[in-house]
């Protein structure tokens, strides 16, 4: 597994490095079937320290985790406890489903960053057709899962909000966090 440690504007010693390697080689042997990349991100606020730790599985899954605390080792143990509570769910939750499946299948796309406008003038200066301004343009993936993985991905990700081809149908789908704290999914089966 690749690790990349680094520290936002603080020095992250050999020993925390070397902590942080044997702890999440035993969160990864115990629960991860075969972890890619790790990225660990040190950072201080004020009096607290704060750990965010992103795993990569050759699944497709990602799964993030943070932690705060006025210790180092603390913010880091505790951002690795979530991670590896994180993982125990999805590894019983595969197992409840009795599905064997080595990968997630990957559809290319482009995802694009736009413009929000400043004011109500800005929009009209600048896109009088009403079409927005592009910033950035990235090439992603959209993941072929069922919508209960999709949920779990979205979860473990901590995201709000996850595209995704439904391998039932193969039409895009979304999944999305409610402000009520429930789950909602869009099925575009349904629009042909």
């Amino acid at each position: 597994m690749r690790y990349k440690i680094s520290g936002k504007q603080i020095d992250i010693g050999e020993a925390l490095q070397k902590h942080v390697k044997d702890e999440l080689e035993a969160v990864a042997a115990k629960y991860a079937e075969r972890p890619t990349t790790a990225q660990i991100v040190f950072s201080k606020d004020a009096f607290e320290y704060q750990c965010e730790i992103e795993m990569h599985l050759s699944t497709g899954v990602n799964s993030i985790s943070k932690g705060k605390a006025t210790e180092i080792y603390a913010a880091f143990d505790q951002a690795a406890e979530r991670l590896e509570k994180q993982l125990r769910r999805y590894k019983r939750r595969l197992k409840k489903h009795h599905k064997e499946k080595e990968s997630v299948a990957l559809s290319a796309a482009s995802a694009y960053i736009l413009a929000a406008p400043e004011t109500p003038e800005d929009e009209e200066a600048e896109a009088p057709a009403g079409e927005p301004i592009i910033i950035a343009e990235i090439e992603t993936s959209i993941p072929s899962l069922s919508v209960g993985e999709a949920v779990m991905q979205m979860e473990l990700a901590g995201a709000n909000i996850l595209v995704f081809r439904n391998e039932r149908g193969e039409d895009i789908n979304v999944v999305y966090r409610r402000q009520d704290g429930n789950i909602g999914w869009i099925d575009t089966a349904n629009l042909k």
